[in-house]
């Protein structure tokens, strides 16, 4: 195709330059222009990569999501990632793109055509044009959240999370979504979120609740969420950032509570923890994640507390890796060498730690502390 996808778009405002601009898409599958948002990280880097956050009903939920995307991330709570909204209020558009047959259940004309809008035109250009990871999500409410099912359809779906409110579902998607979500093996995540509020669909939904929660699948992360204050309009504003959180959870640094329900209870040894945390993010997201201090800091503490002090070397040349300049690596491979039994090595690591700059809690001093103890002990 040449790159003609890239002369499709055409910026037509810039509101901020490194965080939110607007854009008028002229789409050859539609045959006409549609309003797009597309929110980038500041200081948006070439050399990583960034998940792509498509939002329907880009009027409504588009800053919302851009707001729970910023602040997750600011917090380690999600990776920084790219959002894109598309406007579908004008003219009543999201009923035109999102219309279906009432008794096939299946995508209307134009509906073939937006969905070919999104998957063939507006994704590409984004791949094309940014250092988009891999992973994908897409958010809608209502007649949108039950467009964005229709991905679930193909053996090879572009999503990898879905956050579905409130949908006003197509005839026999109930059953249609369990069944489809059984036959993925990649890992797929999928967020339902509905209101306390009474409605034409809940039966319909509770009944799709049901089904996908009979699924007995690994690869399938589903989450249900229903606030019972909320009704069919508030919902939108609910849960959101709940679905984040639960999509992106193993982002989210080791909580005390992990530590404690299954780092220390674990028969496996302490490292391997940590190594099996990152690699899920490699191969769920499709990217790696610079290893987080704490994380560090938490396998440090069980190691020493379960006497797993084989785990001490892994992590020793793990700590050399993610931050060089620091004592942390020498120190832990100092403690490794020290509870081995082979104090000539421990000593030499040690000093070894105390040329390195400070971090954390390990300073200087408790260097210069163990090169002492072992010189005392053994009459080096």
């Amino acid at each position: 195709m040449r790159n003609l996808i890239v002369v499709y778009a055409l910026f037509l405002s810039v509101i901020s330059y490194s965080q939110v601009s607007q854009e008028i898409f002229e789409s050859f599958k539609l045959q006409e222009r549609r309003d797009v948002h597309y929110y980038f990280p500041e200081n948006l880097d070439d050399t990583k990569k960034y998940p792509l956050i498509i939002v329907l009903d880009g009027e409504y939920l588009f800053e919302q999501v851009v707001a729970s995307s910023k602040f997750y991330s600011q917090f380690h709570g999600m990776p920084q990632s790219i959002v894109v909204g598309i406007n579908q209020s004008e003219n009543e558009l999201r009923f035109e793109d999102c219309a279906f047959d009432p008794d096939s259940g299946l995508p209307s004309e134009k509906g073939k055509s937006f969905y070919e809008f999104i998957g063939m035109e507006l994704i590409p250009y984004l791949d094309l044009n940014y250092s988009t990871a891999p992973f994908k999500m897409i958010v809608g409410y209502d007649i949108t959240a039950n467009f964005e099912n229709y991905w679930l359809f193909k053996d090879n779906s572009i999503f990898d999370a879905y956050i579905c409110i409130s949908p006003t579902l197509a005839p026999e998607m109930e059953t249609r979504v369990p069944m489809r979500l059984n036959t993925f093996d990649n890992q797929i995540f999928y967020q339902l979120i509905v209101e306390g509020e009474q409605n034409k669909d809940t039966k319909k939904i509770m009944a799709m609740d049901q089904g996908i929660k009979a699924l007995e699948k690994e690869t399938l992360h589903y989450y249900f969420d229903e606030y019972k204050n909320a009704d069919h309009i508030s919902v939108a504003t609910y849960g959101i950032g709940k679905s984040f959180d639960n999509i992106f959870g193993m982002f989210k640094p080791i909580s005390p509570q992990e530590y404690k329900t299954q780092i220390l209870t674990s028969e496996e040894p302490v490292y391997n923890y940590l190594e099996k945390k990152y690699q899920n993010i490699v191969d769920i997201f499709g990217f790696s994640k610079p290893v987080e201090l704490n994380d560090i800091m938490a396998i440090y503490a069980a190691s020493r507390k379960k006497e797993d002090f084989e785990s001490l070397k892994p992590l020793s040349e793990l700590c050399k890796k993610e931050y060089p300049e620091t004592m942390l690596g020498f120190y832990f491979e100092g403690e490794y060498y020290e509870q081995l039994g082979e104090p000539k090595k421990a000593l030499r690591t040690f000093e070894k730690a105390f040329q390195m700059k400070e971090i954390d809690f390990l300073t200087k001093e408790m260097a210069l502390e163990k090169m002492d103890a072992l010189k005392a002990d053994f009459g080096f």
